[in-house]
């Protein structure tokens, strides 16, 4: 996942009065990197039921272990399908999402078709959408849908924001945190906030490394964070005047 701290739009930050307790639960406490092992896992759940997080995102492979780890919390399950290229087949991308829904995911990020996207087959990518949030709806879950701005222009931003919220679903997402330099911006997300309107979720993710980068991101409009940084970021919130460890 991109670690770049400039990833995040500089912007001069927003005096904005967050109360920890909301945003804890503004959190999806982060870690989808491939060399991560059970005990990783393990860790970010303890982590994320100690903070009382929204939601933690796993790969598919550990969505059992930390419904297990989590259980009798508040904190969510969430997975990813079509991860992290988005390329993968729209049955295939229906099944990863009706598996984690079956291993108690609450919430699936699904990562659009870039290249049917940039294609103009519109019809294509909105079908696949509509059909992976059928079946999260289905199973009572939440259907993210990341759009990997970087690799975007400015209309095709648009666009996929407008597909997303016609085929119905939840959210729409900045990044999968994997493309190098193609963190959440903040300049992204107030473009998405402005295609979906007021109702509609915003999620940000990639390169959120700090409170800074977090009041920026919530003032453009988002009302959602991935991040492997939750921890620092709420040592930042609750102990201003203390350094952070890393």
């Amino acid at each position: 996942m991109s670690e770049n701290p400039t990833d995040v739009v500089t912007e001069e930050t927003p005096k904005l009065n967050v109360e920890p307790g909301k945003l804890v639960t503004m959190i999806d406490h982060t870690l989808l990197k491939p060399q991560a092992t059970e005990a990783d896992i393990k860790r970010l759940c303890e982590e994320a039921r100690f903070y009382a997080f929204g939601a933690v995102c796993v790969n598919p492979i550990y969505v059992k272990l930390c419904v297990r780890e989590l259980a009798g919390s508040n904190v969510k399950v969430c997975t990813v399908a079509g991860f992290p290229l988005g390329a993968n087949v729209e049955a295939i991308k229906v099944s990863e999402a009706q598996t984690a829904i079956n291993h108690g995911a609450k919430e699936v990020d699904m990562v659009i078709n870039i290249g049917l996207l940039k294609a103009g087959e519109f019809d294509l990518v909105k079908r696949e959408i509509s059909s992976v949030a059928h079946h999260c709806h289905t199973g009572r879950s939440i259907c993210k849908v990341i759009i990997e701005a970087a690799l975007l222009e400015e209309a095709e931003k648009i666009k996929a924001c407008e597909l997303a919220k016609e085929a119905g679903a939840d959210f729409v997402k900045t990044s999968t945190g994997f493309v190098p330099g193609g963190g959440a911006r903040a300049v992204d997300v107030r473009l998405m906030r402005n295609v979906v309107g007021p109702k509609m979720g915003v999620k940000a993710s990639g390169g959120i490394r700090n409170l800074d980068d977090v009041l920026k991101l919530i003032a453009a409009g988002a009302t959602r964070l991935g991040t492997s940084s939750s921890v620092k970021i709420m040592q930042e919130l609750l102990h201003p005047s203390e350094p952070s460890e890393e």
